[in-house]
């Protein structure tokens, strides 16, 4: 069953009971995106020898802050709209090192068996209008309770350290301004994401660039290898007769 199922089953229950065994909802799918992003990382480390994920950061929304979007939305602050509507409760961060490993780690994501795939919104390939980029997708994953099986959401955001530092400091002057910046400041942050964008294209250019000489590299220290190997068994045919 999906979560509004789910609340709607415990409407009998006292509102804190509710609201307790929801919130245990969304910890426990932000616990399990983590193992299965956890696994993914490691099995690059062993198998590939190339780690994409610099870092993760996940969250679960307070109270306080549910409530303000369900207002700034025009919804009454109750647990059914909440989680009608409230797509980005349970949140989980990843960050990487290229753009090409945003797009890696969500397919690898979206192939996974028991996570189904809500929405995706590309505001790398689509910036939104203040700059702001990053890799956005839904997820429904299910959490196995003693009484039932919830597939509950979760707000995948994956983008790069450039786009991360960026976005940080976006949240900060935002905050600050309760999301009104003066026009200067918002014409300098959509400046500085175009340098972002730059400094991604050109990283992931010397990276490309790094990955080939050092491809070259093993294939010349290979060739070597071989001929010094055929020098050394004409030296010991030659010692032999």
């Amino acid at each position: 069953m999906d979560q509004v199922e789910y609340v709607h089953e415990l409407a009998g229950q006292k509102e804190v009971d509710t609201w307790m065994r929801t919130m245990l909802l969304y910890n426990s799918a932000v616990k399990e995106i983590g193992t299965k992003i956890d696994i993914l990382n490691e099995e690059f480390k062993e198998t590939h020898r190339y780690n994409p994920i610099e870092y993760v950061k996940s969250r679960v929304k307070s109270p306080e802050s549910i409530a303000k979007k369900l207002r700034r939305y025009g919804y009454e602050d109750n647990i059914e709209n909440m989680v009608e509507h409230c797509n980005d409760i349970a949140g989980t961060r990843i960050v990487c090192s290229f753009t090409s490993d945003i797009y890696r780690l969500a397919d690898m994501i979206g192939r996974q068996s028991d996570i189904n795939v809500i929405s995706i919104k590309d505001y790398i390939k689509h910036p939104k209008a203040s700059g702001y980029k990053s890799y956005h997708m839904i997820v429904s994953i299910p959490i196995f309770l003693s009484d039932a099986v919830v597939d509950t959401k979760v707000e995948i955001q994956i983008r790069t350290m450039a786009m991360d530092f960026w976005a940080s400091l976006e949240h900060k002057i935002y905050y600050k301004f309760e999301g009104s910046a003066p026009d200067y400041i918002s014409r300098d942050l959509r400046e500085c994401s175009q340098i972002v964008s730059m400094l991604d294209a050109k990283m992931l250019s010397l990276n490309e660039a790094v990955m080939k000489a050092k491809r070259e590299q093993d294939e010349y220290e290979e060739v070597e290898k071989n001929a010094h190997r055929r020098l050394q068994e004409e030296i010991e045919k030659s010692s032999k007769k």
